[in-house]
């Protein structure tokens, strides 16, 4: 295989497959894209490891709001290239128990932050009390305290298809990419910038980093180079649980929506998608690991407070448990994702998902080209820089400490 590229990508996941793709268009027929991907494309140990993922226009943070609508119309574009259904709508509800978040600091992550950025906006929702939920959604069982925000544009992005798309349009613009080579250093050559693997060093104009829980692994030399510490994220287990529902058109998507669940703890709920039974996890509640330490085996406590939430509030949405499955999500002390070149080596752009990968992949892998391209990008990326405060400034609560915070 051919040493020098015009662009290489590695890690082929979520965003690394859509920077692929995007840096492949652009490229083509004047420049070569190499993806370079530790496992296969779609495997298992991919952030965020689900068929599916929710993409919404309004969270209650400005910086992804503002997001949206390009994320929705980069979705809309691949599925018309490609002719493939990525993006099903089902509608959203964030839903707010307020008697038992008595005490936790939940700063904007409230029906009101949500409702303030909804506004500025433009973002159509709706405020509903429990009586006004329960009315449209019976499925629910409440105790009166609950409030909630639902907005009809919330979808269902289907995240491994997807993947597999980008990939396949990768190629049909040229892109090579080479399997089961994992990436060991980045070197700053000046005129160009070497990638070391086991058998391999190529040679690359711009490199994007999407290696997700081994950034810092295949960033650390570069780091030294231009002088920079380790950023500081933390790499958590996370699981979600399949359950084989009976109560199928209860909770299809035209009957049911997709829903967030602040209390003491926070879940996230998905109706039957993808496998022919409903989804439901817990955010944020596991325990910290390392790209090598992770497992394949569920938390059992974890998989209880899932049955004691769905026992209480969501009886229905529960049956036998077809599967559960771990993965990792990558985390900086604000929850946010990063998106930016390197400062002290432009040649170098980095992606870290924070949970937020497949939500809006294809946006932030045309961005990525963007930055490799030109060195700037039209959409407002500031928020994912890496010299914001939390990744630079003074010590902030590790995404561990933070209960009941969510970015979502």
């Amino acid at each position: 295989m051919n040493t020098d590229h015009t662009f290489v990508v590695i890690g082929c996941g979520g965003i690394g497959s859509a920077a692929l793709y995007w840096l492949s268009r652009a490229a083509a027929p004047y420049g070569s894209v190499l993806g370079l991907e530790r496992h296969t494309p779609g495997h298992e140990h991919r952030a965020g490891g689900e068929h599916s993922r929710v993409v919404r226009h309004a969270r209650h943070q400005d910086a992804y709001a503002a997001l949206a609508p390009a994320a929705y119309k980069t979705w809309r574009q691949i599925e018309c290239l490609s002719g493939q259904h990525l993006v099903t709508e089902a509608g959203g509800l964030v839903i707010e128990d307020v008697d038992a978040r008595r005490g936790i600091d939940t700063g904007s992550r409230t029906v009101e932050g949500h409702l303030e950025v909804a506004a500025r906006h433009g973002v159509e929702v709706e405020q509903l009390d429990a009586e006004a939920l329960t009315a449209r959604w019976p499925q629910f069982r409440l105790h009166g305290s609950e409030r909630a925000v639902y907005q009809r544009h919330c979808g269902i992005v289907e995240a491994r298809r997807a993947d597999a798309t980008h990939v396949a349009l990768a190629r049909g613009h040229g892109a090579q990419i080479r399997e089961n080579s994992p990436v060991r250093a980045v070197h700053d050559a000046g005129s160009h910038v070497e990638v070391v693997t086991d058998d391999e060093v190529y040679r690359a104009e711009h490199v994007v980093v999407a290696a997700d829980a081994r950034t810092n692994e295949v960033l650390g030399g570069l780091f030294a180079q231009v002088g920079r510490p380790a950023l500081p994220l933390t790499v958590t287990q996370e699981q979600v649980t399949h359950y084989a529902t009976p109560n199928l058109i209860d909770f299809s998507p035209e009957r049911f929506p997709v829903f967030m669940w602040h209390g003491a703890d926070t879940f996230h709920g998905v109706p039957v998608h993808g496998e022919v039974a409903t989804r439901l996890g817990q955010h944020m509640g596991g325990h910290e690991v390392t790209a090598d330490s992770h497992t394949d085996e569920p938390d059992p406590l974890r998989r209880k407070r899932q049955e004691e939430f769905l026992a209480e509030h969501l009886p229905g949405f529960g049956g036998p448990e077809l599967y559960t499955r771990t993965f990792l999500y990558t985390i900086a002390p604000d929850q946010n994702v990063v998106l930016d070149t390197v400062p002290g080596c432009p040649r170098v752009s980095v992606a870290v998902g924070a949970g937020n990968a497949s939500a809006f992949a294809s946006l932030w892998g045309r961005i990525l080209a963007d930055l490799a391209m030109t060195g700037a990008t039209r959409y407002p990326v500031d928020a994912f820089a890496l010299d914001r405060p939390a990744l630079t400034g003074p010590s902030v609560p590790r995404p561990s400490e933070q209960r009941g915070r969510t970015p979502f």
